[in-house]
């Protein structure tokens, strides 16, 4: 039986996920573990069992976090001024709808 160590769960490669970190195999960057655990208050055992990833992988991830917060955390912040952006470039037809004046 071959023993995967702690290293071989992560991986980053430029033609997947933009170079983001991820669990090795799979397109599940770090950044949406640590949203889904750090953030959303998920188990690692939810997450684990949600998308079919062994309980390393995502012990993994969080300690590959753990080693690399600042830029992780600069990445997630990053994405989360992306969607404002977009959201007020581009606003929800259902929310105009709903604030329109009623005759």
């Amino acid at each position: 039986m071959k023993t995967k160590t702690l290293d071989q769960h992560i991986e980053i490669s430029p033609e997947t996920l933009g170079g983001k970190p991820r669990i090795a195999g799979r397109r599940i960057a770090v950044q949406d573990i640590v949203v889904w655990h750090e953030i959303l208050g998920t188990s690692v055992d939810e997450i684990a069992s949600e998308y079919d990833l062994t309980l390393a992988d995502v012990y993994a991830a969080l300690a590959y976090y753990h080693d690399h917060r600042e830029e992780i955390d600069i990445s997630i912040q990053q994405g989360e001024e992306f969607i404002k952006q977009l959201r007020n470039k581009f606003p929800s037809k259902i929310s105009q709808k709903l604030n329109e004046p009623k005759d």
